[in-house]
């Protein structure tokens, strides 16, 4: 009995040391990595070569254009219908097919994008984590029962229960994130080559979409208000913008769009209000 004890103290004493660390962007990025495997044994990642691809350069441009940084982005979508685009610790991103359906240009999915790149990049996540794993310390010892209770592979389990929900709950950001995270989009699209009125288009969208959005939506966790997106556009209207910045992408987000219908049997995209 007492190796099993003598093994409890010593989780209990880690516990506690996470829960007032900081983390860091290589923590970040394990961690990261682990959420991403469980994403992708409990949801649905679209695995096809084609629209991942077109997501994944897309979401690379814009991440690129924000300079270089600690850490390496990684672009996925997922099969839902809702409209939905979220981010995991260490650089990856999220956007569901509904949001690629709904984008009515290239433009607008890019924003997206960058709006989720601002957060990892503004450091939201890990702040967002930090706060948790101070508040999660009693969900840390109840990891530790189960070790005791069942050996290191009671204490796996234990500690993914909850993890999906904690992905969620680390996408819940304050009015200042948000538009911290509006204005990297603003920043980085033009570098990108794109236009930032897209974002602003988006938003309209989702403001039109808002009263129809199930709890722990993008809608819901990224409230797009008139006040928000009039705030966007001034920053839009002060800064000083090169010539020639794309809104489409010649007719390949259209394509894309088709070739998720065909392989979901999702509804096609809306045709522009």
């Amino acid at each position: 009995m007492r190796p099993r004890c003598s093994r409890a103290a010593a989780l209990l004493a880690l516990a506690g040391s996470l829960a007032c660390a900081t983390i860091s962007p290589q923590e970040e990025s394990r961690l990261g990595a682990q959420l991403h495997d469980q994403l992708r044994r409990e949801a649905y990642l679209l695995d096809d070569r084609v629209v991942q691809g077109y997501v994944a350069a897309l979401g690379r441009r814009v991440a690129e254009a924000a300079g270089p940084g600690e850490l390496d982005y990684r672009f996925f979508v997922v099969v839902d219908d809702q409209i939905n685009a979220f981010a995991a610790p260490g650089g990856y991103v999220y956007v569901n097919t509904g949001t690629i359906q709904r984008a009515r240009n290239v433009s607008e999915l890019a924003g997206v994008l960058a709006h989720e790149v601002g957060h990892v990049a503004r450091r939201h996540l890990a702040e967002n984590l930090g706060r948790r794993r101070t508040a999660n310390t009693a969900r840390q010892i109840g990891v530790v029962a189960a070790a005791v209770a069942a050996g290191p592979a009671g204490a796996s389990a234990a500690s993914l229960i909850g993890g999906l929900a904690s992905l969620a709950a680390l996408n819940s950001f304050g009015r200042e994130a948000e538009r911290e995270a509006d204005a990297f989009a603003v920043e980085v699209l033009p570098e990108a080559g794109y236009d930032p009125e897209g974002l602003v288009s988006f938003f309209q969208t989702l403001l039109r979409e808002r009263s129809e959005a199930p709890s722990g939506s993008f809608l819901s966790d990224h409230p797009a208000t008139e006040e928000r997106i009039a705030e966007t556009r001034r920053m839009i209207d002060d800064a000083a913008l090169p010539s020639a910045l794309r809104a489409d992408d010649g007719g390949r987000l259209e394509i894309i769009q088709r070739r998720i219908q065909i392989l979901t049997g999702a509804a096609g995209p809306e045709a522009p209000r």
